[in-house]
């Protein structure tokens, strides 16, 4: 009699790759049957201790469980996440306010003008328009007095964006700007995708900061506890990594290994999360602590980013949708 042992990973949204562990499981002289709370999956590799296979649509999310037709009695579970907007267009991360409210981009082709180009996701899953004045809005982020700035892929300018969702120019003529954060001093700092990270003062004053690889899709970055800036931005190299620049802005490779890094954030612990957007085997990895210490939290479709939520759960992304899960973690807050 055969019987599961183990889930990996433990998190996962429609179109991830999940695999069963376990002893005896069933693949001769039929292969086994895998259905995903009641809905059958796709199996993609089988052996007798382990099943692959590709998370179906319409589960409805949260602990879900993992049943075999020809195992009756065992059961595992995964945690899905709950479908929060769709007919998106995202291009780095959502963003958490402080009040746990998601805020997303429909980006639109270049040079595309949407009447509703930022929206807001409320606790209780309900979705406003916010704003429509930003063209082309790519990254996201909070400052520490809880002030929305986003960046224009378009036309190269960070704009802050007031509470009604009227936008202002915060600082132009800053090449292909995609990537955002807050240092702990305050000051904002930017990709441009052509190879620089760029440092924004208070009143919108530009420098040049750091050098970086050119990147082929959008940088993204992230401020750790140790105040260093974490980024990620992928080439055409088959081994992509995150970089790590110093408060002085010393450059170095903090790992590598990945085949299209995207979005990143840090949770409450100090614990950084990456996503990797590869073809086929998309997912979110968690390293604690240490460029050596990766593990995979969650597969996916074609992901681009994720946000925590100050008050628990984990917010990700793909070019079109987002999703929430219940995992219990908290955000790391500027």
């Amino acid at each position: 009699m055969g019987r599961l042992n183990a889930v990996r990973p433990l998190w996962a949204i429609e179109g991830g790759r999940v695999t069963i562990e376990g002893d005896g499981l069933p693949v001769e002289p039929d292969l086994a049957v895998v259905r995903v709370g009641g809905i059958p999956a796709r199996l993609v590799k089988a052996s007798p201790t382990s099943l692959t296979f590709i998370v179906p649509q319409g589960i409805d999310g949260g602990p879900t469980p993992i049943r075999i037709d020809q195992l009756a009695g065992e059961t595992a579970y995964v945690e899905m996440g709950v479908p929060l907007a769709t007919g998106l267009h995202q291009v780095d991360s959502p963003a958490y306010d402080r009040h746990g409210n998601l805020f997303v981009t429909f980006s639109g082709s270049r040079g595309q003008q949407a009447p509703v180009t930022v929206f807001i996701v409320r606790p209780d899953g309900t979705r406003e328009p916010f704003g429509g004045d930003v063209p082309n809005p790519t990254s996201l982020a909070f400052d520490r007095e809880g002030q929305l700035f986003v960046s224009s892929r378009f036309d190269g300018s960070v704009y802050r964006v007031a509470p009604d969702g009227r936008a202002t120019v915060h600082a132009s003529e800053l090449g292909i700007a995609c990537g955002l954060a807050f240092a702990p001093d305050g000051a904002l700092f930017v990709g441009d995708r052509s190879g620089s990270i760029l440092r924004v003062d208070y009143r919108g004053r530009t420098e040049t900061f750091a050098g970086l690889p050119p990147s082929v899709a959008a940088f993204h970055l992230a401020f750790g506890p140790d105040a260093a800036l974490y980024v990620t931005g992928p080439t055409l190299g088959p081994n992509d990594g995150v970089y790590r620049i110093t408060p002085d802005g010393n450059v170095s490779l903090w790992t590598s290994g990945f085949g299209r890094p995207q979005g990143l954030a840090f949770d409450a612990q100090g614990y950084l999360y990456v996503v990797d957007a590869l073809a086929g085997a998309s997912g979110v990895y968690r390293f604690r602590g240490t460029p050596s210490d990766r593990e995979l939290m969650m597969s996916g479709g074609p992901l681009i980013g994720l946000a925590f939520d100050p008050h628990g759960g984990v917010a990700v992304a793909t070019g079109d949708s987002v999703y929430r899960l219940a995992v219990g973690i908290r955000g790391l807050l500027p």
